[in-house]
């Protein structure tokens, strides 16, 4: 993935005004957090706040804010190397065509990590960016292919709040207990819906994000195994690489080894 220009949580005036007949020369991704008009086949179209477009190399770009407002986006310029358009195409996001997101937040968190990647000396930066990017279009994919949710379900957004809480804050401290009364549900209801919602347990579910953002730190920081242990809210080393063995089949320092060889025989 080569990142040409990037931009997090940027905001223009009333007079913002994109018009880019022949495009960019790339592709380009913009999250939206507020409403702004776009021309769309000719047609001038409100697109919400909330919204992702994702504009295929060569397609004209026009867009603006809207009378008396401003306009607020993140935005991504790229093009795709080697084989990860395919990849890309599999998810199945459409071009050119603006798709209304329920919870733009960790889109926005992925672009500002791209950001930081960009504009840094990391050592890794262009592999985390393509992690990032790679991360950014299968949360799209997951939300553009959600299943409806049923109408007027209280219970099923409290419990989708706190399993948003645990995987973008998976270093909290958070327990059964503090959870459902979180939700104001008894302790057996809490465990019971949750599993019935989601598929797993609140626990089960709870060790599964911690493991993802343990294998992202090990990828992309130089932390100490017993550094993200702590990182990711455990008090014990023991029982952080017990559970992540458990989860993965090798220890943390294994893991950040094999990504280490990845990473070499990607240079190459």
């Amino acid at each position: 993935m080569v990142i040409h220009n990037v931009g997090y949580n940027h905001t223009h005036d009333a007079d913002f005004y994109i018009d880019r007949p022949e495009g960019s020369g790339d592709y380009l991704l913009l999250l939206l957090k507020t409403e702004a008009l776009f021309v769309l086949q000719g047609k001038e179209v409100l697109v919400p706040a909330n919204s992702v477009m994702l504009y295929r190399k060569g397609t004209p770009q026009q867009y603006r804010c809207c009378r008396g407002q401003i306009f607020s986006n993140d935005w991504v310029h790229f093009l795709f190397e080697d084989n990860e358009e395919e990849t890309f195409l599999h998810h199945g996001i459409p071009f050119d065509t603006p798709i209304s997101m329920e919870n733009l937040h960790f889109l926005s968190f992925c672009l500002k990590c791209i950001a930081g990647e960009q504009y840094s000396n990391n050592r890794n930066k262009h592999s985390n960016i393509g992690h990032y990017m790679a991360l950014l279009f299968s949360k799209i994919d997951e939300q553009l292919h959600a299943e409806p949710k049923p109408f007027g379900d209280t219970g099923y957004e409290m419990l989708s709040t706190i399993r948003y809480k645990i995987y973008s804050e998976p270093y909290i401290q958070r327990t059964v207990e503090y959870a459902s009364h979180e939700v104001r549900m008894s302790r057996s209801a809490f465990q019971h819906l949750y599993r019935e919602q989601f598929g797993v347990s609140f626990v089960q579910d709870l060790i599964e994000s911690r493991t993802q953002y343990a294998k992202m730190l090990l990828s992309t920081t130089n932390l100490s195994v017993h550094e993200v242990a702590s990182q990711c809210g455990y008090r014990s080393y023991a029982h952080f690489s017990r559970q992540f063995k458990e989860r993965t089949g090798i220890t943390p320092s294994e893991y950040r080894l094999s990504c280490s060889y990845s990473h070499a025989l990607h240079e190459l």
